[in-house]
This record gives structure tokens, sequence and C-alpha cells, in this order.
């Protein structure tokens, strides 16, 4: 796997993506495992990207070391706990089709809902950190990262509606989901996705993953903040659409 080019120019674009959702960018490191698992099997792209999350997270930490929501992290945190437990323990049993399934549909849902309250001209009102929406999500943030990375979606259905300015919501997502991949990789090392073998790769694409922290952050930085949350509802559209299509092709294969 590890010399061939093919390999390493998907897995350097996806380490990309992975560094610059840890920069700010919203959306995009979500699709770091289906682009990885265009040349290597999903279950295998997920653990070897785990490291590489993980290392992009410090540099995040440090980039948002002053804006974040510490209710929300709190929140967050303690129910994706639970997410991952179950997340571990059906580990044999999960389908990656089906939870791609699920978190796309939930995303549609939002994103269409957004898109008909803007057109009937509804303005929302900013709603709480409430404990018992954040269990829930949360727990399916949890999950859903275990399986996938892909908890991204969940974890915006808590926030969004929140509307907390660009810097915090950033660096909230950015220090939240930090915790919840350093609680992923015990499991990952007992179940074997993460290994020796997938270390000794993901430290060659730390540098590309470090590279596109710094330009993520830099461009979430320049971002209106009316144009930042749209590149979220959009890109949580389209993110969405990818899930959802990948769940019908394994399922047709």
């Amino acid at each position: 796997m590890s010399n061939d080019i093919l390999f390493w120019i998907f897995a350097a674009l996806a380490a990309l993506l992975v560094g610059g959702s840890k920069g700010g960018v919203p959306g995009i490191g979500i699709l770091g495992v289906p682009v990885l698992s265009q040349v290597i099997s999903p279950v295998v792209a997920a653990g070897l990207l785990l490291p590489i999350f993980i290392l992009s997270d410090l540099y995040g930490l440090w980039l948002y070391r002053k804006n974040y929501d510490t209710r929300n992290i709190i929140i967050i945190v303690a129910a994706a706990t639970i997410g991952i437990a179950v997340g571990w323990a059906t580990a044999q049993y999960n389908s990656d089709a089906l939870v791609k399934f699920l978190v796309g549909s939930i995303g549609l849902w939002y994103a269409a809902d957004l898109y008909f309250k803007s057109r009937r001209k509804v303005p929302a009102e900013a709603r709480p950190a409430d404990i018992p929406r954040g269990i829930f999500w949360g727990s399916l943030a949890g999950f859903t990262s275990f399986v996938a990375h892909a908890g991204g979606t969940p974890y915006q259905m808590f926030v969004l509606p929140q509307k907390l300015d660009k810097m915090t919501y950033a660096g909230t997502t950015t220090i939240a989901f930090s915790i919840i991949n350093l609680l992923k990789l015990p499991p990952y090392w007992q179940l074997g996705q993460v290994n020796v073998g997938s270390l000794w790769t993901a430290a060659y694409l730390v540098p590309v993953a470090l590279f596109g922290a710094w330009g993520g952050y830099k461009l979430t930085k320049l971002l209106p903040q009316k144009t930042f949350f749209r590149w979220v509802e959009i890109a949580l559209f389209f993110v969405s659409l990818k899930l959802i299509f990948d769940a019908f092709r394994h399922w047709m294969i």
C-alpha cells in the first residue's frame, strides 16, 4: 500500500481536508474517509486518518485557544462518550453504509429546513445549548464519529441553531472533536484499526495536514460571518448527498 502512488495522492488529499477542517473550514473533514476509501477499505481509511486527526487537533487547539464555548464542549463530549462506547461495543455489527445513510439523511433534512425557513423569511431565534438535545445529538455524533469520522453533521444539528459567532463556533468544534478523537484512540487500537504500521504511514501525512490546518485558519478569519455559515450550510448539504450516494452505491454492489 505504501508504495502505491495513487494511494499517496488520495491520502495526501484526505490529510489536507482533515487539516483544513481543524483550521476551521466547515464540513470538509468528513470527506477525508470517503476520499481515501477510493483506494483502500473504509475501515482501514478511518484507522489511518485517526492519528492525523489527533495531531492536527493539537495545532487547532493552539489556533483556537481563546475562542470556544465551554458549556457546549462539556455537553457534547460527555454525550459523545456514550456514542463512542456504543460504537465500540457494536463494532462487529456496524454497517458503514447504514451509518452513512443515517447521517446523510439527517443533514439533508436540516439543510432543507434551513432553506424553506429562509424562503418564508422566518427569522430563526437562537436556541440555548440545552442538555436533552445535547445528549441526543452528542451521542449520535460520538457514534458516527467512531464508525466513520462523520460526527460533524449531528454536531451541527445541535450547535448551528445556537447562532454562535464564527470563531467561537470553529473553536468549539475544534476543541470538542479533539477530545472525541482522543477518546476514540484506545478502542481503535484494541480493534486493530490503528497499529504500528498505520502510525508510520500517518507520520508522512502529518505535514500535509498541518499545512491544511494553517490554510484553513487563515481562510476562516477572512470570511465574513454570514458567508462562513452559508458555507457551513452548503457543505452540510453536499456532504450529506455524498454520504447517501456512498450508502446506496454500497448496497447496490
